[in-house]
């Protein structure tokens, strides 16, 4: 690791200054610090910002909650509220990491989270997300898990998260401070870039900008789930992650709110396929026809074509099982 320089803030205006000075953020560090470590990463000022506040879950006035950037995942994942009215990122939270890892990550710093992809850990191999410029070594080489929706010919790294994806699932705001005092609202879905031929920037938050919150909208009712497929039971990342809120009234279909986890090189969430849902009966035809316009766009590249059928199958079962049906399509 190499020498930097580390402040503490107290609130939040000196927290924008050092952001305006150039420092880098650090709350849980779960990540940071492993990519210092690295020399991935090698801020020269550090800014800890785990005496700011921001630090609890409030309810709105639209009937929702802001949860703060610094709520640990632990914290959020065990908000009787949460697990009331927004079971989905309880348990893709709880489907995520070890439990001293969620006891230190923060909400903000889990947003920006950074590809577990090894090219870009292994600082002797190309890729073009750590150095820009030097290639993408995972489309000829291992790329089991790579992303097969959303790459670019410079990369295909997947996000590695979970409770984002449940934040796409639920149409979550992010809340961000500039430098400058200013306060600006993000839906979620927009936070994250798609690599396109600047596979370095990860997300929207320009120089200095702070997280402050998570907004999620009033709870919406329907059916939540959260199915993670990986290689080991816990502490692992998904090969495929999908994050649901189904609804069914009158029989037909009234809400489907989809997104999926390391399927993309973003939380991938298609809103065609929400419009291809609602309104119609549920059946096993709709369902696979959902299934392949989602897909229809997706490429593998040799080592992860599998997650294309997976997805599908994946799919299908959370539809089936959301809608009462059985793996035939029938009413189970």
């Amino acid at each position: 690791m190499r020498p930097f320089e580390y402040q503490r803030c107290d609130t939040v205006t000196d927290a924008r200054q050092a952001g305006a000075g150039g420092s880098r953020f650090i709350a849980g560090g779960t990540n940071l610090l492993d990519l210092m470590k690295l020399q991935i990463e090698t801020p020269q000022d550090l800014a800890d910002i785990n005496r700011i506040g921001l630090d609890t879950i409030d309810e709105t006035d639209e009937g929702g909650l802001r949860i703060g950037a610094l709520v640990r995942n632990s914290d959020c994942a065990a908000d009787a509220r949460i697990l009331r009215d927004y079971p989905v990122l309880a348990r893709a939270i709880l489907a995520g990491a070890s439990g001293q890892l969620r006891n230190r990550a923060s909400t903000g710093g889990n947003l920006c989270q950074r590809t577990r992809c090894s090219y870009f850990y292994d600082t002797a191999m190309p890729c073009n997300k750590r150095a820009p410029g030097s290639g993408c070594g995972a489309r000829g080489g291992q790329n089991r898990n790579m992303a097969v929706l959303g790459t670019s010919e410079h990369c295909i790294a997947t996000y590695p998260g979970d409770m984002a994806v449940a934040m796409y699932a639920l149409d979550a705001t992010v809340e961000i401070q500039a430098a400058d005092g200013g306060t600006r609202l993000l839906p979620v879905r927009q936070f994250h870039r798609l690599p396109g031929d600047t596979p370095e920037r990860d997300n929207e938050l320009d120089e200095g900008e702070l997280i402050t919150a998570v907004l999620l909208p009033k709870p919406v009712g329907g059916k939540h789930g959260y199915r993670k497929a990986r290689d080991r039971a816990s502490y692992a990342f998904a090969l495929v992650s999908l994050a649901s809120v189904i609804e069914v009234a009158d029989g037909k279909i009234a809400r489907a709110d989809l997104a999926f986890g390391s399927l993309g090189t973003r939380p991938w969430h298609d809103p065609r396929v929400e419009q291809l849902l609602v309104g119609e009966e549920p059946s096993k035809q709709l369902f696979e026809k959902a299934a392949d316009t989602l897909l229809a766009e997706a490429k593998g590249f040799g080592g992860n074509d599998f997650k294309i059928p997976l997805a599908r199958r994946m799919m299908i079962a959370t539809l089936a099982d959301a809608t009462g049906l059985n793996a035939a399509g029938e009413p189970a």
